[in-house]
Formats: structure tokens, sequence, C-alpha cells
């Protein structure tokens, strides 16, 4: 609905994040924004994401005002998400007046909104880690079973990547398996070798 200026003289400029969601190139306008979408992009709850889809305009003391929030994502169950970046500080007392509108236009079309704050930069750093290797050529393949097998107990991810063969190849596949969610680790920690990687509790169910 609205497009991305370039200010010229910043570090993070407009552009588009490939989505391992879609398999497709989703825009962003800045580096709160792209951290954002890739913490969607991960989410097992998302199946689609688009950015300014929408624009809602509504009146305030004899005036048209809008907003576009800046990201939307559609959920497994059919409804949305809204969401808007607050940035690295609070959020600006217009920005935060609309953001009660458009949650409260949400709310009423069955959807939700948020207004999001600097995520856990411990996290960030480790969804950053594994999101370059969220495309499917970084997956397992035909050795996926093997994998599996490998962190069918709780153990330091090292030790079964030697287990299964040249690290090179094997530590992509570990680290798409984690941005997947077949594999589990924990993420509020800083990701090092022999973090403890184990099969997720759905895959072991199946």
């Amino acid at each position: 609905m609205r497009p991305f200026p370039v200010r010229y003289g910043r570090r993070v400029a407009p552009g588009w994040w490939w989505s391992s969601t879609t398999g497709q190139l989703v825009a962003y306008g800045s580096g709160v924004m792209r951290t954002e979408l890739m913490l969607l992009d991960r989410d097992p709850a998302v199946v689609a994401l688009a950015c300014r889809p929408v624009e809602l305009v509504w009146r305030e003391d004899g005036k048209a005002v809008g907003h576009a929030p800046q990201l939307m994502a559609r959920l497994q169950d059919g409804s949305g998400l809204l969401l808007d970046c607050a940035g690295r500080s609070a959020p600006s007392a217009g920005l935060a007046a609309r953001a009660r509108v458009v949650a409260a236009a949400a709310k009423a079309a069955g959807w939700s909104y948020r207004l999001a704050g600097p995520p856990d930069p411990v996290l960030v750093a480790n969804v950053r880690w594994l999101a370059g290797y969220r495309h499917p050529r970084y997956a397992a393949g035909p050795w996926m079973p093997a994998l599996l097998e490998a962190f069918g107990s709780p153990r330091p991810a090292v030790e079964a990547v030697c287990e299964l063969g040249d690290p090179i190849a094997v530590w992509p596949a570990v680290f798409h398996a984690l941005w997947g969610g077949v594999l589990r680790v924990r993420l509020d920690e800083p990701l090092h070798e022999r973090a403890v990687v184990s099969v997720a509790r759905q895959e072991a169910a199946a």
C-alpha cells in the first residue's frame, strides 16, 4: 500500500527477504522490520507473509487518518496478524495512538495486532545464523533418517555431526533442521558446537 523510502545516509536501506515459508521475496523497509520478518518466517504457525498489504483509514477530529501496518502474517487457523515495529526505543505517541485503533480493527475482523518491541538479542543472533541455512538446498535429503537417529537422544551437536560424516557437509543440514524445527536447541543461549540438540517433540511422536 505504501513504498519504503530510501533515506540516503542511513546504514540500512529497504531490501528483500527470501521467505522459506512462501518461497518468495518479501519486502522490508528497515533493519528492525527485517528482524521481525525473519522471526515470523521461522514461526510454524505462519503460512504466508506480506509487507504493507492493507491500509486502514478512519476519521479523527474531522480529518482522515490512515495507517498501513508494516507486516502481515496469515496463520494456520486462517486468521491474520498485523504487526508494526517500534524500533529500538519506545514507540512514539503517534504510533501508540494508531496502534490502539489498528488493534481494535484487527480484533473486530478476527485477527490480531502486535506492536513489537526490541526482541532478545541472543535469540536474534541465533535465529539470524540459522536463517543463513533456511534454503531447501541445505536439507539432509535421503539421509534425514540418520540425522534424526543421531539426535534421538539429547547430545552435544558436534558429537553427532562427527559421527554422521564430513562436518563440512553435515553442519549445514543440522542448521537447516534447526531452522525448520525438525531439531531443537535452546535459542535463548548463544549457539556453539557443544550446544545440546535433540529431535523436536513432533518428530519424535511421528
